[in-house]
């Protein structure tokens, strides 16, 4: 495991307390354990983001309406509302 390094952030106060009703209520060990682990979701999902792009650029891009509908229709699917 890294080993942790101190650092100074700020935050809106009701931010902060929500994450401390947390901590509170249990469902993180602390304000440190509960930023640590948004910032690693935040990070993975940037990197998964990152894959997605990079995947579509060599496959041609986004999938089209008309895509969109075959793969809904093939998969018994109801139409989709609004975009993917």
């Amino acid at each position: 495991m890294n080993r942790s390094k101190k650092v100074t952030i700020s935050l809106p106060s009701d931010l902060l307390e929500r994450v401390r009703r947390v901590v509170r209520q249990g469902r993180a060990s602390s304000v440190s354990a509960y930023v640590t682990s948004a910032l690693r979701d935040r990070i993975q999902r940037e990197e998964l983001s990152a894959l997605l792009d990079e995947m579509l650029a060599e496959n041609g891009g986004p999938l089209t309406q008309s895509e969109i509908g075959a793969s809904d229709r093939a998969l018994d699917q109801p139409p989709a509302r609004g975009g993917r």
